[in-house]
């Protein structure tokens, strides 16, 4: 029988594991191993699996029902994949600021498997954060503060007509007219996995407090946000040809560094379909 190995990575956030080709249908006895590390860490850590979209692909339907990205490009014939790319000669990434995937939906994703299909010689790598560890870290009083609060995120001004990546994303993001989600999510939420509390804003997405103004939620908002970018709540990842990494967006961040001018990073990402945080 194949046997696993899982090891915690230098950082404060995922493991990596060991010991299985993603390119085969991963045994259920293997799965459930996964499984649990995901669930346990939100943050799990593949290296040297070339996959093919259809590997790939299978793989992401163990976990879920697979989301159909409305804005980014597609890989070609495979509508599964969304693809995150930048050129030599652009200037802005895409993902570069400290952000949770899908909580503009009124049920964010689970998850996004993120493949590196070609990587810069230098630079490039990700941060994650965890926001299990920001909850944790929070005093009892703040604690106390958020529990019982609600905040709003949206799409709309990140992916919308009038967006930044619509005017500076030179085709990489897509169908702008579809940036309408608006959605309303506790800021202290449950994990309906591992049933730990775990921070839930995020500076791309949320815009304010429910029943509060903008301006009123942005002094609490930004103290949130500094205090989970706390770098003992940070991991970062340096990508190779092959390397997966595959975030829970319940319980962590993530940050894509743009430091590697002139070069060409391709990244190949599924993401899972969650549920209801409520």
């Amino acid at each position: 029988m194949n046997k696993i190995n899982i090891n915690q990575i230098t950082g404060n956030i995922g493991v990596e594991i060991q010991g299985v080709d993603l390119s085969k249908k991963v045994p259920d006895s293997l799965f459930n191993e996964i499984r649990d590390a995901f669930v346990e860490n939100g943050l799990i850590f593949f290296r040297d699996q070339n996959l093919t979209p259809e590997e790939h692909i299978r793989f992401a339907e163990q976990w879920g029902k697979i989301n159909i990205n409305r804005f980014f490009a597609k890989v070609d014939g495979y509508d599964q994949i969304a693809e995150v790319r930048k050129e030599p000669d652009q200037e802005g990434n895409i993902g570069g600021e400290w952000h949770t995937d899908h909580s503009y939906d009124q049920i964010p994703a689970l998850g996004s498997i993120l493949l590196a299909k070609e990587t810069p010689r230098n630079g490039g790598d990700t941060l994650f954060a965890s926001m299990y560890k920001a909850y944790e870290s929070l005093s009892n009083g703040m604690k106390e503060t958020l529990e019982g609060l609600n905040a709003i995120h949206s799409s709309r001004h990140v992916f919308g007509i009038d967006s930044g990546y619509s005017k500076l994303s030179k085709g990489r993001i897509k169908s702008p007219e579809l940036a309408t989600q608006d959605a309303i999510h506790p800021v202290i939420i449950t994990h309906p996995e591992s049933k730990k509390k775990a921070l839930y804003v995020n500076s791309a997405f949320t815009l304010r407090f429910d029943g509060w103004t903008t301006e009123e939620s942005k002094p609490l908002l930004n103290y949130l946000y500094d205090h989970a970018a706390n770098e003992e709540n940070i991991t970062r990842f340096q990508w190779s040809p092959g390397s997966i990494a595959f975030w829970d967006n319940r319980c962590t961040w993530h940050n894509a560094l743009n430091d590697y001018h002139g070069e060409r990073r391709l990244m190949h990402r599924i993401t899972i379909e969650g549920s209801s945080l409520i």
